[in-house]
């Protein structure tokens, strides 16, 4: 048993010595650009952060998938999002969407942009 012991001891001891891979993969950390010429899911949630909250609301409102997922939580849902949307990674979301909700909310946004 003490024969057993020891080599355990010494692999605990020098595992630290041999870090493991820890940088991840360039394919899962750079977003692929749209293959159809459709939005990019990152510069939506980017110009989505920018709005301000009556015209950011007015836009999620709009997109029946992302109002649902935000009325699941009732008002309270509204209110943490109000607190946190300029924050908050709305990619996730917004990759959840078909090709025509992406285009819909993409359109939603730039005629939110260019309303002052």
């Amino acid at each position: 048993m003490p024969k057993l012991i020891y080599p355990l001891i010494a692999c605990l001891w020098a595992a630290p010595a041999f870090p493991a891979e820890t940088h991840a993969s360039a394919d899962t950390t750079t977003s692929a650009p749209a293959k159809d010429g459709g939005p990019d899911s990152r510069q939506m949630e980017q110009d989505l952060q920018r709005l301000p909250w009556k015209k950011f609301r007015f836009v999620i409102e709009s997109v029946p998938k992302m109002k649902t997922d935000v009325e699941a939580y009732g008002p309270a849902g509204w209110q943490y999002v109000q607190s946190r949307y300029t924050t908050y990674g709305w990619k996730k979301n917004i990759d959840k969407l078909d090709a025509t909700q992406k285009k819909h909310l993409a359109k939603l946004i730039k005629v939110a942009k260019g309303a002052k």
